[in-house]
């Protein structure tokens, strides 16, 4: 037998597999039962099949390092999959339509009338210091009320079962094509698994985005013209935005590609002549979008994108100006806004949260800076965080020294002791931490992926799951079992 449950600790975490007694959580026991078939050389060969399979696939991210630039890596994957039931799912599902749907009604709201504001019930301070606020979106209306077309909700399990929110992507969110490749590696290395469950399938993705994209066209129309913006190859996420395309049927471009014309209509350069391009997905920064109105030496986008944008006459995602949300201090707000917006609680909690713009929470937070995680605003990929358990004492006094220096941009957390689930690590499987980040896509209906990109920390107690950071990703099913 290859694994050696006896052995295999899970250190009081809740294992998204195993139950402390060393057995399988309800439904889980085939898989469980699948592994101990296996030899140890049976093992290694799916593992090495899947590193041969990512290869020929093409599968790979880019990290930055000062000592040698750019480079592109093979995607880190264990095989062995992450499991949820159908019945724990559809409360994750619900909760997270209920998120998105009160996050997209404050993104307009604070573009028009500012009524949550008005109300008391979020502070108008915290959206004049918002690094992601959009003066130029003031009084849009973008198709059907949606800002946020794709948002991307993190989400963690504590040691008691408890799934929470730990932040929320409105910007440009990046990981999907990673989920749609891990199963198909998945289905290439172990096909006499997808035999046993009745997994709940994700390669409908590409088609639901093309449909949600569509919906936004300046009119109805069958085929609308849909494009992906880059910053370009030698971006993280380059790989996915040229797969994404592909699976969509969609043009990939980069600035240079697309014009605005004198009809303020946008088109795509082509051999045959300019074309008209009807919704672009966009991939790019706000601040690099429109040389006309944000950073005029950028080369990323397209002069005069926003004007057209504002008159119709081309659908965005996701709209300019939805980064507003896309903040870990504007996050602590969100179930005033599901309360406020929709009358209802909140079905998936936030992660306990300190608002450092609040005295008496900055003053716990700059005592307890050993016991907490503090995060700024508005970074993402885990950089810029204080992990206050793991840090040294010269790291907690410079990180004071920011948090006093601008309160408005930290927020503090406690640390969460993330659930665990087996995983491959050289010859031996061991529990490693891991979080899941479902896509939602908004547009006439709210679709939510049926599972979504599991991370992982492959380091051993690290809680770091972040690809550029050392971490790895798993393939997520949701099957229609109970688990305990």
């Amino acid at each position: 037998m290859a694994v050696d449950w006896q052995n295999y600790c899970t250190e009081g975490y809740f294992d998204e597999l195993i139950l402390n007694n060393d057995k399988a959580r309800n439904g889980i026991q085939p898989l469980v039962d699948y592994l101990n078939s296996l030899s140890q050389e049976d093992l290694q060969e799916r593992k090495n099949a899947a590193e041969v399979a990512i290869l020929a696939m093409g599968i790979t991210f880019t990290v930055y390092t000062e000592a040698e630039g750019s480079i592109d890596r093979a995607w880190p994957f264990d095989i062995i999959p992450r499991i949820l039931t159908r019945k724990e799912w559809d409360g994750i599902e619900r909760g997270l339509r209920q998120r998105v749907k009160a996050l997209n009604l404050f993104i307009d709201d604070i573009y028009h009338e500012q009524k949550i504001i008005k109300d008391k019930v979020f502070p108008a301070e915290l959206l004049a210091d918002s690094r992601n606020f959009r003066p130029e979106c003031v009084g849009v209306d973008p198709p059907l009320g949606v800002w946020a077309h794709v948002c991307g909700s993190d989400l963690v399990r504590d040691k008691d079962g408890t799934v929470y929110v730990l932040e929320d992507n409105l910007r440009v969110p990046s990981g999907v094509s990673y989920m749609l490749e891990n199963r198909q590696v998945m289905k290439r290395v172990f096909p006499e698994l997808f035999e046993n469950y009745s997994i709940l399938p994700v390669d409908d993705y590409p088609s639901q985005l093309y449909n949600c994209l569509a919906s936004i066209a300046p009119c109805p129309m069958e085929h609308p013209v849909v494009a992906v913006l880059t910053p370009g190859m030698y971006n993280s996420a380059y790989f996915e935005h040229s797969y994404l395309a592909q699976q969509m049927g969609a043009e990939l471009v980069e600035g240079g590609d697309l014009v605005v014309a004198e009809d303020d209509c946008v088109y795509m350069r082509t051999i045959e002549g300019l074309t008209r391009v009807h919704v672009i997905y966009r991939r790019i920064d706000d601040l690099f979008l429109d040389p006309e109105v944000f950073d005029k030496e950028s080369l990323l986008g397209v002069a005069g994108l926003m004007r057209a944008w504002k008159k119709g006459n081309v659908g965005l995602a996701n709209a300019p100006g939805a980064g507003v949300a896309d903040d870990k201090v504007v996050y602590t707000y969100v179930p005033e806004m599901v309360k406020y917006y929709l009358g209802e609680e909140i079905i998936l909690p936030n992660v306990p949260s300190y608002r450092c713009v609040n005295r008496k929470e900055l003053e716990y937070v700059l005592a307890n800076l050993d016991k907490l995680v503090v995060k700024p605003a508005n970074e993402s990929g885990g950089y810029g965080i204080l992990i206050g358990p793991q840090s040294s004492a010269k790291e907690r006094e410079q990180f004071a020294r920011m948090i006093r220096k601008d309160p408005r941009n930290y927020m503090a957390q406690p640390l969460l002791t993330l659930s665990t689930t087996p995983t491959l690590i050289s010859e031996h499987v061991e529990p490693r931490h891991v979080d899941l980040r479902p896509f939602i896509l908004s547009s006439q209906e709210i679709n939510v992926t049926t599972g979504g990109l599991t991370r992982v920390a492959m380091r051993k107690g690290s809680t770091v799951v972040n690809s550029s950071q050392g971490g790895g990703s798993k393939d997520t099913w949701i099957i229609d079992l109970e688990i305990e």
